[in-house]
């Protein structure tokens, strides 16, 4: 009998997207691989190994955890924390040896007395060129910020950075950006030789090659999803993962009776009522209710009913083909049929990135290299 929920990763698909999204970059151009959030929901340290064997030099992560989490793990690569960090989560950054990001000179003043006696706090200053977060709208003030990197004796001035806001759609407004950002990237180049300059995302390295830079930071592409949401095999992507449960029970219902909590589904016909052993505690959201499809035996069947914490139902007809124990697939594919996190998303109109992080902890993962364990 399969595992209740199974999450299996494909890191050679991780390793191969790597080297695709590489072969787009000009010569000289280093690839950021981001595994925040657990790797997308793939597993960071694991995906972060299969990036760097795919030629990615850097890894990128949102919080200071993350990135002791990957050097307990044993990665000695550069690690960038792109995010914001307390008083609390400064020492765990530094401690993990990861380069940080700036933006005002009160942080930069807390850092350059936050260091012990080791080598200097490598550092990237921030323009918000239009993403509206972190990072100053004013390049004079992010000027002034690099400025007091580069004159720190306790810090380094490693990277200048700006972030797309609409790289995945409105590209007009990232040109937008890009003109706020080159006069401030020549200006930190004329002064400050060797700086890394870096702004794409996934989206921006497979639609913008003015916007590859010294670095590009891609998150969703290595994992084979779509940063534009629609079909990752149109940028040459492999999705590295999949999800699937299996049919624990087969249930014959009559015309009138219900399947769930709150009877979302009742029958109209006489069919027979499929139960799979996986549900919002695994990432399955409830926004599937009635609102999916499951593959089974290379056929779809429609998911019917609430989707509960532990189970879902499906509707496998009045001849069902299905039997108990047969493998069930939310997210891959089945002979013929495939789901991809793309499909999941446009039915509730949310983001690949969404559904493939919201697989949660409890469904173990399994990694392998194209079928052979890894």
């Amino acid at each position: 009998m399969p595992l209740r929920a199974l999450a299996r990763v494909n890191l050679a698909a991780i390793e191969r997207n790597v080297e695709a999204l590489r072969s787009r970059l000009s010569a000289g151009t280093e690839l950021c691989a981001v595994v925040k959030a657990d790797g997308y929901g793939h597993g960071a340290a694991p995906s972060a190994r299969a990036a760097l064997a795919g030629g990615a030099g850097w890894l990128a992560v949102a919080t200071a955890n993350e990135a002791a989490e990957l050097r307990a793990a044993g990665l000695e690569a550069p690690v960038l924390v792109m995010g914001a960090l307390s008083s609390d989560e400064l020492p765990v950054a530094l401690a993990a040896r990861a380069d940080v990001v700036a933006w005002s000179e009160t942080f930069v003043a807390a850092l350059a007395t936050a260091t012990g006696a080791g080598d200097p706090v490598r550092v990237h200053v921030k323009l918000d060129t239009g993403m509206g977060r972190l990072g100053t709208r004013s390049q004079p003030e992010a000027i002034r910020v690099a400025e007091a990197i580069a004159g720190s004796d306790a810090l380094s001035l490693v990277g200048a950075m700006t972030h797309f806001a609409t790289a995945d759609g409105d590209r007009s407004f990232v040109r937008e950006q890009l003109e706020r950002f080159i006069p401030f990237a020549e200006e930190m180049r004329r002064a400050h030789s060797g700086i890394l300059i870096h702004a794409a995302n996934s989206a921006a390295t497979l639609l913008e090659p003015a916007s590859h830079f010294d670095l590009v930071r891609t998150g969703v592409a290595i994992y084979g999803c779509d940063p534009m949401n629609e079909d990752p095999s149109d940028y040459g992507l492999e999705p590295a993962l999949e999800l699937s449960t299996y049919v624990a029970a087969v249930k014959r219902t009559e015309p009138g009776e219900s399947a769930g909590y709150g009877r979302r589904f009742v029958a109209e016909r006489e069919t027979f009522i499929g139960t799979l052993p996986i549900g919002y505690g695994d990432g399955v959201r409830r926004a599937f209710t009635n609102n999916c499809d499951v593959l089974v035996g290379g056929r779809r069947y429609p998911l019917v009913g609430a989707v509960s914490m532990d189970n879902i139902t499906i509707d496998l007809g009045p001849e069902p083909s299905a039997a108990v124990g047969e493998r069930a697939t939310i997210i891959g594919a089945d002979g013929a049929s495939r789901q991809t996190a793309e499909d999941l998303a446009r039915r509730i109109d949310t983001l690949n990135y969404e559904i493939t992080c919201g697989v949660s902890a409890r469904v173990p993962r399994q990694y392998h290299r194209d079928g052979a364990p890894a």
